[in-house]
């Protein structure tokens, strides 16, 4: 299995790579929807409820207090499946990762045209003035985090439900999948929507799904590999 994806690796040139909660997982970075993910855990409100932009702005504290517990992962490194990336990126094979991650760790491993979907952890803003913060400054903070500048609240750059994708994002992941030869789809079993619908744009060769579940693409797909993806990814990773 693996070789039939290393052979579709060498005859291509513009590859994007799709990928969810499954590539953060082997980091330690626990994915909402597993078995004993945050979906299956106790708290007030179920998760959806609580990163949704209305809880946001009508819960604060109760939204920060699950943030700061469930959202930030400290000391999460990149997995071989990043690495692995980013090497083809330098190699001139890969054209860019298109994630649902927020979790920064293809940049950390080196990747350099990373679509990031869902925002990120990483970076928090004010919501009045725009002032940039990074993320211990929520990690620490207690309460509302607020602006030491004007007192706005503290707002993750992440995508909330009831919030749109940032439109420049969007239009470069639309971008890469269109023009790429190959399409990997990996660690995502494909429900979160509107995320899910970009791989609807690609025209490509071959369309390679590594998934430990079954997913929407898999009728359509050249070669599925229900594998863990640092697994099969991890041919090579040493960085030149």
């Amino acid at each position: 299995m693996v070789k039939a994806l290393e052979d579709i690796i060498a005859k291509s040139s513009s590859i994007v790579f799709f990928g969810g909660a499954g590539v953060s997982t082997e980091s330690g970075i626990p994915d909402f929807r597993s078995v004993d993910g945050l979906y299956h855990q106790k708290y007030d409100y179920p998760p959806e409820t609580i990163l949704s932009h209305t809880f946001w702005e009508e819960n604060p504290e109760e939204f920060y207090r699950f943030y700061r517990d469930k959202m930030i992962v400290k000391g999460a490194k990149p997995n071989a499946a990043h690495l692995r990336l980013a090497k083809l990126e330098q190699q001139g094979k890969l054209r860019a990762v298109v994630t649902q991650n927020i979790d920064g760790l293809h940049q950390a491993a080196g990747s350099k045209t990373v679509y990031e979907l869902h925002g990120s952890t990483l970076r928090n803003y004010c919501t009045r003035c725009g002032k940039f913060y990074d993320v211990d400054f929520i990690a620490n903070s207690t309460g509302v985090p607020r602006c030491t500048e004007c007192g706005g609240i503290v707002k993750p750059d992440v995508v909330l439900y009831e919030e749109g994708l940032d439109e420049q994002v969007l239009s470069g992941a639309v971008d890469a999948i269109r023009h790429a030869d190959t399409l990997i789809i990996g660690g995502t079993s494909l429900v979160v929507y509107p995320a899910a619908g970009l791989i609807r744009y690609f025209r490509g060769d071959n369309l390679v799904v590594i998934n430990m579940q079954p997913t929407g693409a898999d009728a359509s797909a050249d070669l599925c590999i229900a594998k863990p993806i640092g697994q099969v990814l991890s041919e090579d990773v040493s960085l030149d």
